[in-house]
């Protein structure tokens, strides 16, 4: 029975870990790179942007298949590691420690998040069609607000940190950095991407609040 129940949650695992980076990592990156569209100002992100993704096939399939679904599993799943989560300073190292107890307490903040984010996105659309015309409009009215806009912020951030880190742990997870030297090495990388995605995230803020003047 409990060789039953070891291999179950080893399998968990795995897709949790796998689940972070696909589809929900690359939905991440995806979702930086649509909103620092902001930059080319209010008839460019709500056409181009918006008015392109709302006419895509198959639509509510893909956000429920690729996205829904595994940000449930991912964030459920999660909360039950970190349910369980005990610190084990004797077997790893104390970077390795204060990192995974960064990326637990990371993933409750993006909770949150999600459920700010959400309610004053998509659940307001869905209550307020008319909203969806101009979200561009919606979400600088939204991040004018300087409390929501350091809610913004604090939940980019940790966002991408959750991803970056979850990167590299990815790759310990699955064998693909095995000694501490390739380990290290992909730190430095997937840190470096956490704060391009940090950057093209705060672009993209920037991009709500002063459009006329962005890069």
């Amino acid at each position: 029975m409990s060789h039953s129940i070891n291999n179950r949650h080893f399998l968990l695992r795995r897709l949790h870990s796998l689940f972070g980076v696909a589809p929900l990592g690359f939905f991440l990156m995806f979702h930086l790179w649509e909103n620092s569209q902001s930059r080319f100002g209010a008839e460019h992100y709500n056409e181009k942007v918006v008015g392109f993704l709302q006419g895509m096939n198959y639509l509510p399939f893909i956000e429920i298949g690729l996205i829904t679904l595994p940000l449930l599993f991912h964030s459920l799943y999660g909360l039950l590691i970190t349910s369980e989560m005990r610190p084990q300073p004797q077997r790893y190292p104390l970077l390795h420690n204060r990192l995974y107890l960064l990326q637990r307490i990371s993933g409750i903040g993006i909770l949150l998040f999600l459920l700010l984010h959400l309610g004053g996105t998509r659940f307001q659309t869905l209550a307020n069609p008319s909203l969806s015309a101009d979200l561009f409009g919606h979400l600088q009215t939204l991040l004018l607000q300087p409390w929501i806009l350091w809610l913004y912020i604090i939940g980019l951030l940790l966002s991408v940190f959750h991803l970056a880190n979850g990167l590299w742990g990815f790759c310990i997870t699955w064998g693909i950095t095995t000694s501490p030297a390739a380990q290290r090495r992909a730190f430095i990388l997937f840190m470096g991407v956490g704060l391009l995605l940090a950057a093209i995230g705060l672009h993209g803020i920037w991009g709500f609040i002063h459009p006329a003047v962005s890069l």
